[in-house]
């Protein structure tokens, strides 16, 4: 009995020694050659090692086996990783030389800074085995794959080797790239890989596999052989010059040109908190958005790409549910075409943000935007501010208040066509929660919106609960939104309604075989009013499959009712709507099946078919890639919509064909050339863009867009003219000073 005793207690010392071990930056005198040759310089740093397995499973080491190791002095943070394989000579899975790449299947080494231990925001640093590197920002403690962002950049070094039965990734990030607390101690810490030899991900610090492999509910600590010190002036200068010609062939005319100037200033006001400010911005590197289909009755929602409004994003853009936002940045200068996919940029003379950590506890964000007037749209100068303040409760929750304003400085009088107000206004509360092992997340929410027009019913609110174990998940939401809520800054699909919705999901893990969870679920989402009753329903037996290998499958079974309040055309193709007040139950299949992304050539499908309103409605989407390793790859992203109405409401075939060709000659200087065909708008969209990296984060473009009348005649493409032509140049170049 006692033999027994001491044989379990020291198997529980072995075991809090192997799990428990923290890391410890050393600092060093020594010069470090960012090489990606393990020198001895790296022989007294301290090492992350006994990497935990993710996927497929979260209970065992890792099969394959990598170290981190870590060190510092006056300017940087330098990371070591080696990555070890069963096999001593393999080949490596990269989409192409492109920065910023991300993928399930795609072999890299990421850190994990949370610079203030709130376990809510982090930076990301990674590489591949062809050192191609990426950066990025996690928000929200990393829950839900949005949380996640490679959109941000900024200037670091890193270089990759492989070896036999081993590769190796050095990284020097500077300390004035990251934003942190003077006199710190501590920071949060951890490193994640994911490998394509086995469809293996495995981090340092454990994580259960409902999570995210980001999730900072996990993070283990990093201790500083010396408190953290101030790096002294760190001011980012960031100028740009661009050209262009540009002509709209359908308003006829003479073609435009023009050219421009303008820069960003990135300044620490202290090292948790940091000054943007842009003085006449471009926007036109921008890639045109992927276009849809659009069958919706409600607006599609087209993320933020624009690096100004990425850095602290989530302290702006957050509030709120999906569908719901009262800040919305792409309303700043930004408006889209719809008939042809293109985005419309209206000047912005001046804009400035101030973003980051006033002190450990409370995250400070304040945004102030002038946009100039559009005459021929009507629409004064107008002024978008919003203040934003978050502070951090209990373990890893925070409460944050937030008011937005737009507002012209302008003789209203002169723009009496204008569809926008002289003023308005938006202001509320979120309380974010998050328990400290992230099994409880969730948000209850309250939002007012002000305007000219004195009218009633203009609030938002909500709340949201999810309770996560391996097993299983229960996630449970409400809505109420009021008949007048309309923020002009914000994003918000619909209004006056009520909403109660629920989610299931039960999980499975065989031990043996080649699936790796799988489970069935119950999910069902209803939307009403007091003046309609119900407006939408539907109720969904939903079924899960993960395979090791990396593929998905999913479906569900859905029925589905639909009440309209107003008049809609479901066909897609401007045809006789059907009437407002009338009512529809529908049962349809949804599925969608992803291949095993590790492949040279991978698939993904979809569907949504089956009763449409009072006809059928038959659907697949999806894309094939081809990769052709390292230099880049082919894919073809297509919808097919056949829908079919009773007479006289109009049937329709819809069809969205999207090649796209991304070459990456090198780790500087890509090409990429996407086409765009979209049947129902009756357009063919090309936007190709070539961009040097002739240094870090300095880039010329040159981007070439074209758009052409396209009719489906018989079921072929039959083209007409060009409907407007643009041809844009655009070198920036960012400068530490």
């Amino acid at each position: 009995m006692f033999k027994k005793v001491f044989f379990l207690l020291g198997l529980s010392l072995i075991t809090t020694s192997l799990f428990s071990q923290d890391i410890r930056f050393k600092r060093t005198n020594i010069p470090i050659e960012i090489d990606g040759i393990i020198d001895a310089k790296w022989s007294e740093a301290d090492s992350a090692y006994n990497w935990m397995q993710y996927f497929p499973f979260d209970s065992s080491l890792a099969v394959n086996q990598s170290v981190a190791k870590v060190l510092y002095d006056d300017k940087n943070v330098y990371v070591l990783g080696i990555m070890y394989s069963e096999s001593k000579e393999r080949e490596y899975v990269t989409p192409s030389l492109r920065r910023d790449f991300r993928g399930s299947a795609n072999d890299n080494f990421t850190v994990i800074l949370d610079t203030f231990q709130d376990k809510t925001n982090a930076f990301t640093f990674g590489m591949n085995p062809f050192g191609v590197r990426r950066e990025g920002l996690i928000a929200n403690g990393g829950t839900g794959e949005s949380s996640f962002s490679l959109d941000w950049d900024n200037v670091w070094r890193g270089e990759a080797q492989i070896y036999e039965g081993y590769w190796v990734a050095e990284m020097a990030i500077p300390l004035n790239t990251l934003r942190f607390n003077e006199g710190q101690d501590e920071w949060n810490i951890n490193f994640y890989r994911i490998d394509s030899e086995n469809a293996e991900r495995s981090t340092w610090a454990p994580i259960s596999r409902n999570f995210t492999l980001f999730n900072l509910a996990a993070t283990r600590v990093a201790e500083w052989e010396e408190p953290t010190q101030n790096t002294g002036s760190n001011i980012s200068f960031i100028p740009y010059i661009a050209g262009n010609y540009d002509q709209n062939f359908q308003e006829g005319g003479e073609a435009n040109t023009g050219f421009n100037a303008g820069f960003d200033v990135k300044y620490a006001i202290t090292p948790g908190l940091n000054l943007d400010l842009t003085v006449n911005p471009d926007f036109s590197q921008v890639e045109v958005d992927q276009q849809v289909t659009n069958l919706d009755r409600f607006e599609i929602f087209f993320p933020e790409r624009r690096q100004f409004f990425l850095e602290n994003a989530d302290l702006f853009a957050n509030y709120g549910a999906r569908g719901n936002r009262p800040f919305f940045s792409r309303r700043i200068g930004v408006s889209r075409d719809e008939s042809t996919g293109q985005n419309i940029s209206t000047p912005i003379p001046l804009g400035a943000r101030v973003s980051g950590k006033a002190n450990d506890n409370l995250r400070v964000g304040v945004l102030s935007m002038q946009v100039s007037d559009d005459e021929t749209a009507s629409l004064p100068s107008y002024n978008y501010s919003m203040v934003s303040l978050q502070q951090k409760v209990f373990a890893r929750s925070n409460i944050s208040a937030f008011f937005v304003n737009k507002q012209t400085f302008q003789d209203p009088e002169e723009y009496s066509d204008s569809l926008y107000n002289e003023w308005d206004r938006t202001f509320g509360v979120d309380y974010n929660i998050a328990s400290a092992d992230n099994k409880i997340t969730g948000k209850v929410f309250y939002h007012q919106n002000i305007r000219q027009a004195d009218v009633d019913s203009t609030f938002s609110m909500g709340a949201e609960l999810r309770y996560d174990k391996p097993e299983w998940s229960l996630n449970m939401r409400a809505q109420a939104v009021g008949a007048n809520y309309a923020p002009e800054v914000g994003f918000v699909r619909r209004t006056d309604f009520n909403q109660l919705a629920m989610t299931y999901r039960r999980s499975f893990f065989p031990k043996k075989g080649g699936i790796q969870r799988h489970g069935p679920g119950l999910d069902f989402d209803m939307i009403g009013n007091d003046t309609y009753g119900f407006l939408d329903w539907d109720i969904n037996i939903l079924y899960d499959i993960n395979w090791k290998s990396s593929a998905r499958f999913s479906t569900r079974l859905r029925r589905q009712y639909t009440y309209l309040f107003r008049s809609f055309d479901p066909s897609g193709s401007g045809g006789l709507p059907l009437p407002a007040g009338t009512e529809y139950t529908n049962n349809l299949i949804i599925a969608r099946y992803t291949s095993d992304q590790r492949k040279e050539v991978s698939f993904e499908l979809s569907t949504r078919s089956g009763e449409y309103f009072n006809g059928t409605r038959w659907n697949l989407e999806g894309s094939i890639q081809w990769r052709y390793q390292p230099l880049g790859f082919t894919s073809i992203d297509f919808a097919y919509n056949g829908i079919r109405l009773p007479a006289p409401y109009s049937s329709s075939n819809l069809f969205l064909i999207g090649p796209r060709f991304d070459f990456t000659f090198s780790k500087k200087l890509f090409w990429t050339t996407f086409v765009q065909y979209n049947s129902q708008i009756e357009n063919v969209n090309i936007n190709s863009r070539l961009q040097w990296r002739f240094a870090p984060v300095s880039d010329f473009f040159l981007v070439y867009t074209d758009n052409y009348l396209a009719e489906n005649e018989e079921g072929f493409i039959q083209f007409g003219g060009s409907k407007s032509r643009a041809l844009v140049f655009k070198m920036t170049y960012w400068l530490n000073l």
